[in-house]
C-alpha cells in the first residue's frame, strides 16, 4: 500500500504572524499557496523552498512597500489570462525580487504600479503550450524607475512594458518567446547588454520616445514578419552598438509624427538578415552613422511617401561597395549609392516576395542594371562610406 505524500505546509500563517520589517527564513520544503504579503517583509528560501499554488490564482501576491523575495521557487499558478494568474503579482515600491525560480506558471512576474524596484537574476518559464496561450514572462504596468537585470527568461509569450517610463533592462537573456521586449508608451527606457535569441521579434516599441537601445545581441528572429528591432511612432531614439544577426528584418522603423522626429543608428552590426534596414513612411527622420552591413540579402529597403534621400547615411561600411580608397584614409573615394531596380517589384507588391532570388527576378535585375528600361529609385546615398575601421 502506497503511503500518501505529506500535505504541503500553508504559507499564509507564516506571513500573517510576522511583524512588519521581519525576515522570514523558511525551512526547506514545499509550502502551499496562494499567499499574500501585505506588510514590509523579507522572505528567504535559500534555494530550497518551493511555494506551489496548486493551479489556483497567483502563487504569491505582494501588496506592500519594502518587500524582499529571495531564493524561492514559485510554481503552479492558475490559467486565467483575465486575472493575470502569475508566479508573482506585485504592487508596491522598493521591492527586491532576486535569485528566484518561477516555473509552470501562466504569467511570470507582474509589476503593477511598482516604483524603484529591482528584479534580478531570476529564472522564469511558462508552460509548454502554444506561444499565444502563454502569459508574459515579465509585465510592467504603470511602473516607473525599476531595474530589470540579469534575468533568464524563456518559453514565455512577451515581456510587456505598458505605460511604464524610465525603466532599465540590462543583462537579461530572453529566448524562445514571441516578442522579447514589447514597449507601449514606455518613454525614456534603457535597453542595454541583453541577449535576445530565437524570438519572433527582438524589441518592439510603439509610441515610446527617448529610448536608448545599446550593445544588445539580437539573433535569429526569422518569423515572416519578425524583426530584430521594430520602432513605430517612436522618436528621439538612439540605437547604438548592437549586433543584429539573422533576422527577417534587422531594423524596421517608420517616421514618427512627433515634432522632434529623430531616430539615430550608430555603430551597429547588421548581418545575415533578409533585409538589413527597412524604413517606411520616409520623412527624413533617420540618421545612420558608422554601421556595418554584411551579407544581408537586401541591405536597405524603403517604402512610403517622401524622399529617401532626406535620411542621412554617413560613414557606414557596405559589403557591396564598388569603389576604391586610393589615398588609404579608410573612406571610399566616391559615394555609395543604392538604387532599387527589380527590387521595386517585391517591395511594392508583397506577394512577389515568394519569387525573390528566383532565376527570373535575378535575370530581370541584371537586365535592369545593364540597360534600364525604367528610371531606378535612389534608396540611399552615403557620401563617405567606410572601408575599414
Amino acid at each position: 500500500m502506497d503511503t500518501p505524500a505529506p500535505a504541503a505546509t500553508p504559507l499564509q500563517p507564516w506571513l500573517d504572524t510576522a511583524l512588519p520589517g521581519a525576515t522570514i527564513r523558511l525551512p526547506p520544503g514545499t509550502y502551499q499557496g496562494p499567499a499574500t504579503i501585505s506588510k514590509p517583509l523579507t522572505l528567504e528560501g535559500g534555494g530550497k523552498v518551493v511555494i506551489d499554488a496548486g493551479g489556483r490564482g497567483s502563487v504569491l501576491t505582494v501588496r506592500a512597500d519594502d518587500v524582499t523575495l529571495r531564493g524561492l521557487t514559485l510554481r503552479g499558478s492558475g490559467d486565467s489570462h483575465d486575472q493575470l494568474d502569475s508566479g508573482l503579482m506585485a504592487e508596491g515600491s522598493r521591492l527586491l525580487i532576486e535569485n528566484n525560480v518561477i516555473e509552470d506558471v501562466l504569467f511570470g512576474i507582474s509589476l503593477h504600479r511598482s516604483t524603484d524596484s529591482v528584479v534580478r537574476r531570476n529564472r522564469i518559464r511558462s508552460r509548454p503550450v502554444d506561444v499565444a496561450d502563454r502569459g508574459d514572462g515579465l509585465r510592467l504596468w504603470y511602473s516607473t524607475g525599476n531595474r530589470i537585470e540579469d534575468n533568464d527568461i524563456a518559453q514565455m509569450r512577451d515581456v510587456t512594458v505598458s505605460n511604464s517610463p524610465h525603466n532599465r533592462f540590462t543583462g537579461n537573456t530572453i529566448r524562445g518567446s514571441r516578442r522579447a521586449l514589447n514597449f507601449l508608451f514606455a518613454h525614456r527606457s534603457l535597453v542595454a547588454d541583453n541577449l535576445f535569441e530565437h524570438n519572433s521579434t527582438g524589441i518592439t516599441a510603439l509610441n515610446s520616445d527617448g529610448l536608448i537601445i545599446r550593445r544588445n545581441r539580437i539573433l535569429h528572429a526569422m518569423e515572416a514578419s519578425g524583426a530584430g528591432i521594430a520602432l513605430k511612432e517612436t522618436s528621439a531614439a538612439l540605437v547604438e552598438g548592437n549586433e543584429i544577426v539573422h533576422c527577417a528584418h534587422g531594423i524596421m522603423a517608420d517616421s514618427s509624427t512627433h515634432p522632434l522626429n529623430r531616430i539615430v543608428f550608430i555603430d551597429n552590426l547588421i548581418a545575415h538578415n533578409v533585409t538589413g534596414i527597412h524604413f517606411y513612411g520616409v520623412r527624413g527622420s533617420h540618421i545612420a552613422l558608422g554601421n556595418t552591413f554584411r551579407s544581408n540579402l537586401w541591405p536597405v529597403s524603403t517604402v512610403g511617401e517622401g524622399d529617401p534621400t532626406n535620411d542621412s547615411w554617413i560613414g557606414n561600411s557596405w559589403d557591396d561597395y564598388e569603389g576604391f580608397d586610393r589615398n588609404a584614409d579608410g573612406i571610399g573615394d566616391q559615394p555609395h549609392e543604392r538604387y532599387a531596380w527589380a527590387d521595386r517589384i517585391w517591395i511594392e507588391t508583397p506577394a512577389a516576395k515568394f519569387f525573390r532570388n528566383s532565376p527570373v527576378l535575378e535575370l530581370l535585375d541584371f537586365l535592369e542594371r545593364l540597360a534600364p528600361f525604367s528610371v531606378p529609385t535612389l534608396i540611399l546615398r552615403d557620401p563617405a562610406p567606410r572601408l575599414k575601421r
